[in-house]
């Protein structure tokens, strides 16, 4: 509330006496108001949307997939499991929203695990695999790894993975569903995987050995942690399916962009992106990485059906 000043000498009853706002008073206020606003926008983006989930859903029928071949899938990416915002209860959450979908395929795209610059909560291995065990296609449940996998625990989470016995596609590709309406699900290696020094990476992907191994026509579904490879994909994709920037995190205007973890800036931050009749869709994620904190880009499932 504004710190009014009665006018001086001014004899009228208070409900009824003209009030001045000085300059200085109202800068002050202004300020106090400013601040009050920043600290709840600070609490909301750190304590309150970060808990949250929805289930973003698109469809389509990108090219070069079969017209009426309806495929339905559940993507999760980003968990990064672990202290303060995707602890287990949380995980518990995305896993059972992620089963009420019944989709006829689940993938994962990587950062299975939660790392910060500080002391924070850890979620064991073995209890957010549990719960992702519960996950369950008719198609399978997939998974590719992300750069967070790479660099802070890469036998950690392999394990992890591999004791719920859900397949890593790496620079791989395979063959699912029934004759006639098959198509090949392929997932890249990590780009980003081995850090070399500031802004320097060498990545473990291989698209063009993994669309090698591609052997008939039909449609292709690839999974990459991070967008940057879009360009390079070939029309021969069907449709890419990435995570890794969280949507830019903290959509703050004017400066989210700037820091979308891409070299393509806010070109393949989030949602769907068609360049040249090439399709690919960049899912929000669930977890937060370096700032335990979302503003703008509430934490996502994304949930596809294709041949509508």
């Amino acid at each position: 509330m504004a710190d009014l000043e009665l006018v001086a000498g001014n004899a009228e009853p208070p409900a009824r006496a003209k009030l001045r706002l000085t300059r200085r008073r109202f800068l002050a206020t202004t300020a106090g108001a400013a601040g009050l606003t920043a600290a709840a926008v600070g609490a909301y983006a750190g304590l309150i949307e970060p808990m949250g989930l929805t289930v973003t859903r698109y469809a389509l029928t990108p090219p070069g997939w079969r017209a009426g071949q309806k495929l339905t899938v559940t993507v999760i990416a980003d968990l990064h499991a672990g202290g303060p915002d995707m602890l287990l209860p949380h995980v518990r959450h995305v896993v059972d929203t992620a089963s009420a979908l019944k989709s006829d395929l689940i993938l994962m795209l990587g950062d299975f695990k939660a790392r910060y610059p500080f002391r924070t909560t850890p979620v064991a291995d073995i209890d957010w695999a549990a719960e992702l065990a519960r996950l369950d296609a008719p198609l399978g449940v997939w998974a590719i790894l992300g750069n967070h996998d790479w660099w802070y625990d890469l036998r950690g989470v392999r394990s992890a993975l591999a004791g719920i016995r859900v397949p890593v596609l790496e620079n791989d590709a395979v063959l699912l569903g029934p004759s006639g309406r098959q198509f090949w699900l392929a997932g890249l290696g990590d780009q980003l995987a081995h850090w070399l020094g500031p802004g320097r990476f060498r990545g473990e992907d291989d698209l063009p050995g993994t669309l090698a191994k591609i052997k008939t026509d039909d449609p292709v579904l690839l999974l990459a942690h991070e967008p940057d490879i879009f360009p390079q994909v070939p029309d021969r994709v069907s449709l890419t399916l990435a995570g890794h920037t969280h949507g830019g995190q903290i959509r703050i205007p004017l400066l989210w962009q700037h820091y979308v973890p891409s070299k393509y800036g806010a070109r393949f931050a989030y949602g769907g992106v068609i360049e040249n009749d090439r399709h690919m869709i960049v899912s929000g994620g669930l977890g937060t990485s370096i700032v335990p904190a979302r503003l703008g880009v509430p934490p996502e499932i994304v949930y596809l059906t294709l041949g509508v």
